[in-house]
């Protein structure tokens, strides 16, 4: 195992396209990514496994939104698990990383961790969400949950909401390396079909509850090449995913070399969270001082807590909400510069 080796590799996303035939895809590999996001929390095993997929699923659907654009993966359920979130900040510039977070929210008690992880879901939807910047309205699709995992949400969801035949095949868990700590490791593929002129959409699809799946779209050719992609693909084992023994270039050599593969630049991720103090009094800015007073401790501030990364915040009353006077706001403003 070659140090050199995971460093080159670890926490990014290379996009790659099959030149034999119309399938686009990317190769994630995550490791402090991960880390960096379970550390926020102390996380049963469950909700770990389900805010690792859900990481590793939003690191490789982010990274073919524009720069300064955001990418939200939320599922929500009536079981066990309520919500699991993540956000994925696309590079403000060329060649600096993308920022990923990670949130779950769960009922501690009603929890079963000797069942799947993805059944403590319940009922409910997958959501994806794409926010291009000020000025903007703001993209959100929605399918049910199903098909046994977050990656197979994923799926039915590209074929649903978008039309794209979309496979993924993940790897994730606690890595142990004797004499070293332990650490999270992910990676994935990611299959794509491009979009088509002409489309096979049925009245209803082959998929759990009548949704879409790729055989519902694809025909002809198209499916054929499909077909022979996801067959190559289904040859791949779960240490090939994780790496760090086989790079991301020599594993699609591995898996598609009769497809003819083609790289382009890998994008680098890192764990960043967007929380501030400015967007805390910005939320609370909508509500009168009334409002505010009942937000406020008996020691007589109101606190705040950032749901992804942890942060705490303590605001004095009197600075917010729509009716906090001006000389007040000042004030704070100035303890804060002496600070």
């Amino acid at each position: 195992m070659s140090l050199i080796r995971r460093i080159a590799w670890d926490d990014t996303v290379l996009p790659f396209q099959l030149d034999r035939s119309d399938i686009r895809g990317r190769v994630a590999r995550l490791d402090g990514v991960l880390d960096n996001v379970l550390a926020q929390h102390d996380y049963p095993p469950a909700i770990e496994a389900l805010v690792a997929e859900a990481t590793l699923l939003t690191a490789m659907i982010g990274q073919a939104i524009k720069l300064r654009w955001k990418l939200s993966l939320q599922v929500r359920g009536n079981g066990p698990v309520r919500i699991i979130a993540t956000d994925y900040f696309a590079p403000r510039e060329e060649g600096e990383p993308a920022r990923i977070r990670a949130w779950a929210s769960f009922d501690a008690e009603r929890l079963d961790e000797s069942k799947p992880p993805f059944e403590q879901l319940g009922e409910g939807y997958f959501a994806i969400l794409i926010d291009q910047g000020p000025g903007t309205m703001p993209y959100q699709g929605i399918t049910p949950i199903a098909g046994g995992s977050l990656s197979a949400c994923a799926e039915t969801y590209f074929a649903q909401s978008e039309q794209l035949p979309t496979r993924f095949a993940l790897a994730f868990g606690e890595s142990v390396t004797p004499g070293e700590a332990s650490g999270w490791r992910a990676g994935g593929v990611m299959l794509q079909h491009m979009p088509q002129s002409q489309l096979v959409a049925r009245e209803g699809g082959s998929g759990e509850g009548g949704l879409l799946q790729a055989a519902d779209i694809l025909s002809g050719d198209a499916a054929e090449d499909w077909n022979r992609a996801n067959i190559l693909l289904d040859t791949v084992d779960a240490l090939e995913l994780v790496g760090p023994g086989v790079t991301p270039t020599d594993l699609l050599v591995r898996l598609f070399h009769e497809e003819e593969p083609r790289v382009f630049d890998a994008q680098p991720v890192a764990f960043g969270c967007t929380c501030s103090e400015e967007k805390v009094r910005q939320s609370l800015s909508i509500y009168s001082a009334r409002d505010i007073g009942t937000m406020t401790t008996e020691q007589g501030i109101v606190t705040a807590d950032c749901q992804f990364c942890g942060a705490h915040y303590e605001l004095d009353p009197a600075t917010l909400g729509f009716e906090a006077s001006e000389e007040a706001r000042k004030a704070e403003d100035e303890g804060d510069k002496r600070h």
